[in-house]
């Protein structure tokens, strides 16, 4: 279609699907069909045409548009997203960024997507519908779960474990070796030292729970 590169479809027009579109305008292996989105506001994103709403979703797939990203930043919406995108018919290929660094036996799985100046150590494995944003670190040996958002500028020293549906806050620091329970919620800035259970909301330094117990 279009140029010869496989189409997609970037589903989502708030902050984070401008940045998923530049990324798949960055990457050059893709040729970006337009961007679909609940209440579109502009005609174009990044110079990209708007191509209506969901409703246009299941057309788009039948006029030959093989592929899909959902654009969303918060990790549940973004689940529901990917679940609409596979019922009319779409594909959700992982997206990772030119300028993002790969180690050896590092793995991204279907949907998710990984940003400019994000690293990933070797072996580090990236589940499906992860987020893994700009300029984030995984070290080597961790596992990020599905649906989980590893925000910009957060580490996670070797061999962490992040939970599906997690949410690792921007500049937030995890030590090696530490759990993170699914579901949960990783203040800004917060130091990680010991592991977290699911659901757990934590922050601070060192990060301590917001909830009582």
């Amino acid at each position: 279609m279009g140029d010869g590169k496989p189409a997609i479809i970037v589903l989502g027009a708030g902050g984070h699907g401008k940045a998923v579109l530049d990324l798949v305008l960055a990457h050059g292996g893709w040729h970006a069909a337009g961007v679909v989105d609940a209440a579109p506001k502009a005609a174009a994103l990044l110079g990209v045409p708007m191509l209506g709403d969901e409703a246009a979703l299941a057309g788009l797939a039948r006029s030959g548009i093989g592929h899909a990203h959902p654009a969303i930043g918060n990790n549940a919406q973004r689940i529901a997203a990917a679940d609409r995108l596979v019922a009319a018919g779409f594909a959700l290929p992982a997206l990772v960024h030119p300028a993002a660094i790969l180690g050896h036996g590092a793995m991204v799985g279907d949907a998710a997507a990984v940003l400019a100046r994000a690293v990933l150590g070797p072996e580090a494995l990236i589940g499906r519908l992860a987020l893994i944003n700009t300029g984030a670190i995984v070290e080597h040996d961790c596992v990020v779960g599905e649906g989980a958002h590893i925000a910009p500028g957060a580490i996670l020293a070797g061999g962490v474990r992040v939970g599906a549906g997690a949410m690792i806050g921007a500049g937030a620091v995890v030590g090696p070796g530490v759990a993170i329970g699914a579901g949960a919620i990783i203040g800004a800035g917060a130091a990680v030292l010991a592991d977290v259970p699911a659901g757990a909301t934590v922050a601070g330094v060192p990060a301590r729970s917001l909830k009582p117990e």
